[in-house]
C-alpha cells in the first residue's frame, strides 16, 4: 500500500504501520515545519551513511544540511499543502493526514471551520477532486481532537461528512484513547476511515472491544 502523508509531523502515521506490521511504502510527504522535517528525513530516509555524516557535523550545520534534497533518497516532498499542485502528487492508495487543531481544540478559541489552520481540511479535499477519478485515494485516513465532533456546535464536523461525501468517500469513525492501547498516556482522539465508495462494500467498521489492529487489517 502507498501512502501519502499530509501534516506529516515526524512520520507518527507510517510509524504505526509500521508497528502494526501493515506492508506500506511513503509515495510522498508534505509539512511545512522544517524541524519536523529534519526529523522525519533522520528516522525514515537517511541511508546509515548519511545519519553517520550528519552527526558529525556541529548542530546548526547538522540542521542546515539534512534539509538538502539529497537527503531524501528520492522521496517526493512539499513543504506547504496550500501551494500543492494535485498533478504533481504520486500516485497513492492511502492519504493519511491529521489536519491542524488549533482551531478546533477546547485548548484554543474553537473557530473551527472558520479558522485559518482547520480549514485546511478543505484544501485536501480539493486536492483530491482536482485528480482524475481513478487516480483518487482509496483510502482517506484521518485523526484529530474528539473536539473536532461538537466543535460550533456539531455543524463542523456535519461539514466535514458532506464534504467527504461530495467527494466520493463513506465515512467511519471512533474516538480512541492512546490508554487502551500500550500506551501510558490518556490522549483521546477522533479516527475517521474514508473509503472511495466504488469499492467500499459496507463492511468496515470500528467494532466495540476490538484491537486497533485488527480494525485496520480489515481496510
Amino acid at each position: 500500500m502507498k501512502i501519502l502523508e499530509l501534516f506529516g509531523g515526524i512520520g507518527a502515521c507510517s510509524k504505526a504501520l509500521e508497528k502494526l506490521g501493515i506492508e506500506y511504502e511513503i509515495a510522498d510527504y508534505v509539512e511545512i515545519d522544517k524541524y519536523a522535517v529534519m526529523s522525519y528525513t533522520a528516522m525514515h530516509l537517511c541511508t546509515p551513511e548519511q545519519l553517520e555524516y550528519l552527526s558529525s557535523l556541529p548542530l546548526k550545520e547538522r540542521q542546515k544540511e539534512i534539509l538538502k534534497e539529497e537527503y531524501r533518497n528520492g522521496e517526493w516532498y512539499a513543504n506547504d499543502v496550500r501551494t500543492v499542485d494535485a498533478r504533481n502528487i504520486p500516485d497513492a492508495d492511502c492519504w493519511c493526514f491529521g489536519f491542524p487543531c488549533q482551531d478546533i481544540s477546547v485548548a484554543g478559541k474553537q473557530l473551527g471551520f472558520t479558522g485559518n489552520r482547520s480549514s485546511l481540511f478543505f484544501r485536501v479535499m480539493y486536492l483530491v477532486g482536482q485528480l482524475e477519478e481513478e487516480k483518487r485515494p482509496a483510502y482517506l485516513f484521518i485523526e484529530n481532537v474528539k473536539n473536532l465532533l461538537s466543535v460550533n456546535g456539531g455543524w463542523d464536523f456535519a461539514r466535514l461528512l458532506v464534504e467527504l461525501d461530495r467527494g466520493g468517500y463513506d465515512a467511519e469513525w471512533q474516538i480512541l484513547d492512546s490508554k487502551n492501547f500500550n500506551v501510558p498516556q490518556h490522549r483521546e482522539r477522533v479516527f475517521i476511515v474514508s473509503i472511495r465508495k466504488d469499492i467500499d462494500d459496507g463492511s468496515f467498521r470500528f467494532p466495540e472491544g476490538f484491537p486497533l489492529e485488527l480494525r485496520l487489517r480489515d481496510v
